[in-house]
């Protein structure tokens, strides 16, 4: 067997991933259909830990912007995902798959906090490890959040699962001449404002030279899919990689 380029991958999934029909915040079919894309892709051998953000519940930016003060915004966003965490962990664990949760907010009713050594000894008894709560800090996004816990856990690579299948030149939702590209830059990402993730993170990966993988995650199989190399999806990486 071939050697797979990627060994542990961090998923980032957009709380939106998660959301039903007619404005459900937390479909059980879709986080159950999710959590079997994660089963299987564990079940390759792969080391998995998750980071989800909290839109489909709250977004703290947004309430922010309608006059809820930023920083208590945030936190209550930070709340939104660790119940999206709790969907998703319990969701696994339904197929079997061991799922631990992590914090950066300490709340030890409901999951452990964020020891970076603990996390790492979960990874390697093949546990699937649920980061939530971002950084713990307001003002950080929870794609900030997938960044630094990438690079705290010396992951290959970071997936982000999202409803577009790569990075465009534009809004394909709003531009349907628009071009996705196979690969493209952190230069070129952050010069050109090209939105896969905010600008920390995105720098925060290139000083790291951790790529990003961004593929549709609502289409079925397609997270193992491009693992494997045939699914369609946009690696973000250094220049010449």
């Amino acid at each position: 067997m071939t050697t797979p380029r990627f060994k542990r991958i961090l998923l980032k999934l957009s709380g939106e991933v998660l959301m039903g029909e007619g404005g459900l915040a937390i479909s059980p079919e879709i986080t159950a259909r999710v959590a079997q894309e994660i089963a299987d892709v564990r079940a390759k051998g792969y080391e998995l830990c998750v980071v989800v953000g909290g839109g489909n519940i709250f977004r703290g930016l947004s309430a922010a912007a309608k006059g809820i003060e930023r920083a208590t915004a945030d936190y209550m966003g930070m709340l939104a995902t660790v119940m999206n965490a709790l969907a998703v962990q319990n969701a696994l664990e339904q197929i079997g798959v061991d799922t631990r949760v992590q914090s950066a907010i300490p709340m030890s009713s409901v999951c452990e906090p964020f020891i970076r050594r603990r996390a790492e000894r979960h990874l390697e008894k093949g546990r699937v490890v649920i980061f939530a709560a971002g950084v713990g800090s307001p003002f950080f996004t929870t794609d900030s959040g997938a960044a630094l816990r990438a690079a705290e856990m010396k992951c290959d690579a970071l997936f982000k699962g999202t409803s577009v299948d790569g990075v465009y030149d534009a809004d394909p939702k709003k531009v349907p001449t628009a071009t996705r590209y196979e690969t493209v830059s952190y230069s070129k990402v952050l010069s050109d404002d090209l939105k896969v993730m905010d600008a920390s993170a995105i720098a925060l990966c290139r000083d790291n030279n951790i790529p990003i993988v961004v593929f549709n995650i609502r289409e079925h199989g397609n997270f193992g899919a491009v693992l494997s190399g045939e699914g369609v999806s946009t690696i973000v990486q250094n220049t010449g990689a």
